[in-house]
């Protein structure tokens, strides 16, 4: 969304969203905040409020009018004693923003009364008149649209007021109204900037956060590709045993440590006996089944520390770190066993498997290439002799 957009997603005039769902998240957002500083002001104001009940004694003394005054004080600070209390603990925002509304109309009826009661002190009342339209806009928190609402009630009410209880001449009186449109006009664009700012900020905020959540969401996407395309070049895609290149680094990381710690490592070469025979026969898709049956059963053979993997076509490499000759022939027997002992489904019921195993173990010199070289020969020569056996270099 562009800048120029986010803008025009904010009325010009009420300084509110156009979207009222928007409008509602945002109230939902700031509202915590909202009762708390609501509930600080209300307090602020009622003792401020309570205070001048001393100069309306020294003005008008112990007389019916500092009575009325008196209780109208006494009603007024009550009130915004009570509404505190009530929208500090629970005075939604979003949904109850007439709550938020009321002390501004209880507080500019109560600043009229004044005027009837004490029209004396009328240029005090101006002032705080002005103070409290100033208040209205940016220290009681309210909507703009509320608080332009009670400011405008308090400036026309106390203008007329005035004119009625306080013998304001028609000059005194366009003085008064100019000077209470200056101040409205300075609250409202004051609080109008304040809303826009303050809404950009949380369409701005909103904006981040979705776009961290759509980096998160890309993020785990391209860590789920990469583990895909690990998994791809990793594991054989038939057999689901290491691939022959991923293989080959392991294998290569335990004929190192094995050298570097002085321990045993055989390897050992397996081919499946006349597998050629068994596509021409049943075809290549009861192949693959096959080879995925003995790729399971050598690896149910071995031992967690063993690695294996698909070398190639029905060729499968075995490599055994901390394992003795007499131990990997061991293995390679019972393997072979195994696979023997595989039973098979349907018109492949009678066909009896087998598998042929060269074993060789690393010497001091040897480098993986020589110790495979090593077993494809023990394998070929077991091949040589009727298959279906374990050869081990002599």
């Amino acid at each position: 969304m562009s800048q120029q957009q986010k803008q025009d997603d904010i009325h010009w005039l009420t300084g509110q969203f156009f979207d009222q769902r928007k409008e509602l998240r945002y109230r939902q957002s700031i509202e915590p905040n909202v009762r708390s500083d609501s509930r600080l002001a209300l307090l602020l104001v009622s003792v401020i409020f309570a205070m001048f009940g001393i100069t309306d004694y020294n003005l008008l003394g112990l007389t019916h009018e500092y009575y009325l005054l008196l209780t109208m004080r006494i009603a007024v600070v009550s009130a915004c004693f009570v509404l505190a209390l009530v929208i500090g603990r629970g005075g939604g925002y979003a949904e109850k923003a007439w709550l938020h509304a009321l002390p501004l109309w209880i507080l500019a009826v109560g600043i009229i009364l004044i005027v009837p009661l004490r029209p004396e002190s009328l240029s005090t009342q101006i002032t705080a008149v002005v103070v409290a339209i100033m208040a209205f806009y940016l220290l009681i928190p309210n909507l703009l649209t509320v608080a332009t609402l009670a400011s405008l009630f308090l400036s026309i009410t106390f203008l007329a007021a005035t004119a009625l209880y306080a013998g304001v001449t028609p000059t005194g009186a366009l003085r008064i109204a100019l000077l209470l449109i200056m101040t409205n006009i300075v609250g409202y664009t004051a609080l109008l900037r304040i809303e826009r700012l303050q809404r950009r900020q949380y369409s701005l905020l909103n904006e981040e956060r979705d776009q961290n959540r759509d980096l998160l969401k890309e993020i785990k996407h391209r860590k789920s590709l990469e583990a895909q395309l690990r998994m791809v070049a990793e594991r054989d895609a038939l057999t689901g045993l290491d691939s022959r290149s991923h293989f080959m680094k392991r294998a290569e990381a335990l004929l190192q440590r094995a050298g570097l710690e002085e321990t045993p490592f055989c390897l050992f070469m397996i081919d499946v006996d006349h597998f050629k025979r068994i596509n021409d026969t049943w075809g290549h898709t009861r192949g693959d089944s096959i080879l995925t049956k003995i790729a399971e059963v050598c690896q149910q053979s071995l031992r967690p520390t063993d690695i294996i993997g698909r070398f190639g076509g029905e060729e499968f490499v075995v490599g055994l770190p901390h394992t003795s000759p007499s131990d990997a022939k061991a293995v390679a027997e019972r393997l072979k066993q195994n696979v023997e002992a595989l039973s098979l489904t349907d018109e492949l019921n009678d066909l009896q498997l087998s598998v042929t195993i060269g074993v060789a173990a690393a010497n001091a010199e040897d480098d993986l290439d020589n110790l495979i070289t090593r077993a494809d020969n023990m394998l070929y020569e077991g091949k040589r002799d009727g298959r279906n056996r374990v050869v081990t270099a002599g």
